[in-house]
């Protein structure tokens, strides 16, 4: 058995991140087996070694230890790159030449605009290019990503499954989220597609991480199907919210373990603060 903690180096810990790492640490611990770090480093416009280095001193000033070899996803680009190609010689993706602002200014227009649990999709407009077009671009220097084909994926591939230890049996879903990008213009790859291949080469068993995550596995299961890969158990838990129910987020600048530890409070105080934050019941 093995699970892993995987925080991106774009900022400092909060506490909903320590409370994904206890959650992670401690089944691991209940079920025999190793919690690892990952570092989840592939946008290094916002990564940064020192915020990699920050969050590695406070979970340690914690007590939270993590066994085998730390993996950064920054070292691992021609890995992302070779299931790429898998994905695009089976024809599950597509280039899309869409800015975001031509994107949005495409759903303004649609009446019906095609949604999910997260908003409005990409409309498609890529999609359906003649291969002659598409080719045309590409050579010509024209910036693109790579989408996946959620269509083809659900009209061809069997009806998939995935168990999520707090959820259950759940059908998978390609369209969910409609075509979301796989390759990113700028680095090759998406969190999606790495997150896949690490958890596969890393042979992670049990994946724990945040509720906000759970629309984003039906993708990932079709494309462990789609790599061969085999699936994990998935536990995805409730989110640490702030006293007015709102969810920590670094964007928000929730306050980070790092200002906690700066202001002295002890480790012992932080797990009890976390302990009577909303939805951390299993630290009660």
């Amino acid at each position: 058995m093995r699970t892993r903690f995987a925080p991106s180096p774009s900022g400092h810990l909060h506490l909903g991140h320590l409370y994904s790492a206890h959650l992670a640490s401690e089944l691991a611990r209940d079920l025999g087996g190793e919690c690892s770090l990952r570092i989840e480093d592939i946008d290094q416009n916002r990564c940064s070694s020192s915020y990699e280095e920050d969050l590695k001193e406070d979970l340690n000033a914690l007590g939270l230890q993590f066994q085998g070899p730390i993996l950064r996803q920054s070292e691992r680009y021609p890995h992302y790159e070779q299931a790429l190609k898998k994905l695009q010689t089976a024809s599950f993706t597509y280039p899309c030449f869409c800015s975001r602002k031509e994107i949005q200014e495409e759903l303004k227009n649609l009446q019906n605009a095609p949604h999910g649990p997260e908003g409005k999709h990409y409309p498609g407009t890529c999609r359906d290019l003649d291969p002659k077009e598409r080719t045309k671009r590409i050579q010509a220097g024209a910036e693109h990503c790579w989408r996946f084909h959620s269509e083809r994926a659900a009209s061809i591939l069997p009806k998939l499954t995935f168990t999520d230890i707090h959820h259950g049996l759940i059908a998978a879903d390609p369209t969910l989220l409609g075509d979301l990008i796989i390759a990113r213009k700028d680095i090759g790859t998406s969190y999606h597609l790495a997150v896949v291949v690490d958890d596969f080469e890393q042979q992670i068993t049990h994946v724990v991480r945040g509720d906000d995550l759970l629309a984003s596995t039906h993708l990932h299961r079709y494309l462990q199907e789609i790599l061969k890969f085999s699936a994990p158990i998935y536990l995805h838990h409730p989110l640490v919210c702030d006293p007015d129910g709102k969810r920590l987020a670094k964007r928000d600048q929730a306050r980070s373990l790092r200002e906690l530890f700066e202001a002295g409070w002890q480790p012992d105080q932080i797990w009890k603060l976390l302990a009577h934050m909303p939805h951390s019941e299993k630290l009660r």
